[in-house]
């Protein structure tokens, strides 16, 4: 009964906060209005404690743009967690588009969508991600293609990547920054999820929405890392499969430390504030890199 009850709660507070911002995020999305991003991240740090989502961030996002941040990819939760610390855009598969409820989430959410298996339109597609790119917006690609089980990253697809050559030839720029992430989930009421409890938040292609998004929503207390890497500065004239190579190396080692090191029983029970991060340098913003001996030079 305390589980139904909880699900309807969640449920009224994210309807009614969706209706209530509608209007305004299509009249923002349509005039070009600068809080056409901001809504967004305004409803996502209302919508993860009212979830039942603690975030924790290590790190922290670059500041520099434009900037194509490379994540893995677990479930629908990812994008809460992601879109409840900065401002963003994702790019998601085009039947996301059709799907009920989550597909008008992400068009108010300004998703660029994306048909992966057209081949043939991957540099079209490419370009429409370089283009909101160079117009300020951090775009998140979940690079795997696909969503996995929580306790592993996946082979990561190459394609998109090529949004950055394109970015880079639109800007006429000779660089620009390319920032691995990794999201993990690591605790549901301050004890560790394991590797068997991880599923919890993971929805892979295979499960079906229902039961999978009642039974998380009714957990009430679910603890997720957001891990930032250092970024790299890919140039122009880059190699975009070796960029894919070393970002999908460091979002491996990101989730690795996340799940290792981050026991949720250490966390304060309290939610810190959006935004709040344990910076990973010192206290620092953490330093650009660049990836060494050519690693991204094409022909290397």
């Amino acid at each position: 009964m305390i589980a139904r009850l909880r699900i309807a709660f969640v449920a009224f507070v994210l309807v009614a906060m969706t209706l209530l911002l509608m209007p305004l995020q299509y009249v923002a999305m349509r005039r070009g209005w600068r809080v056409a991003r901001r809504l967004p991240l305004l409803w996502h740090r209302v919508a993860a404690p009212v979830a039942g989502i603690d975030v924790r961030v290590v790190g922290a996002p670059a500041r520099e743009r434009p900037l194509l941040l490379v994540s893995n990819h677990q479930s629908w939760a990812d994008i809460i967690v992601l879109g409840s610390i900065m401002e963003l855009c994702f790019i998601a598969k085009a039947e996301v588009r059709s799907w009920p409820g989550f597909g008008l989430l992400a068009r108010l959410q300004r998703t660029v969508f994306v048909a992966r298996e057209e081949r043939r339109r991957t540099g079209e597609q490419a370009d429409a991600i370089a283009e909101r790119l160079v117009s300020g917006d951090a775009m998140v690609l979940f690079a795997e293609g696909t969503t996995s089980d929580g306790n592993e990253v996946l082979p990561f697809r190459t394609a998109l990547f090529g949004a950055a050559e394109a970015a880079l030839r639109r800007s006429g720029r000779s660089d620009m920054l390319v920032q691995p992430v990794a999201v993990a989930f690591v605790g549901s009421h301050g004890l560790p999820l394991g590797r068997f409890g991880r599923p919890l938040a993971a929805w892979p292609g295979s499960v079906p929405l229902v039961p999978h998004l009642p039974r998380f929503l009714a957990e009430g207390s679910v603890q997720a890392v957001v891990a930032f890497g250092a970024p790299i500065r890919f140039p122009a004239g880059g190699d975009r499969k070796a960029l894919a190579r070393a970002c999908e190396a460091a979002v491996r080692r990101l989730l690795l430390d996340a799940l290792r090191h981050h026991h949720p029983a250490a966390w304060t029970g309290a939610r810190a504030p959006a935004g709040e991060r344990e910076l990973a340098s010192g206290g620092r913003e953490a330093d650009t890199a660049t990836l060494a001996d050519g690693i991204v030079q094409k022909g290397v």
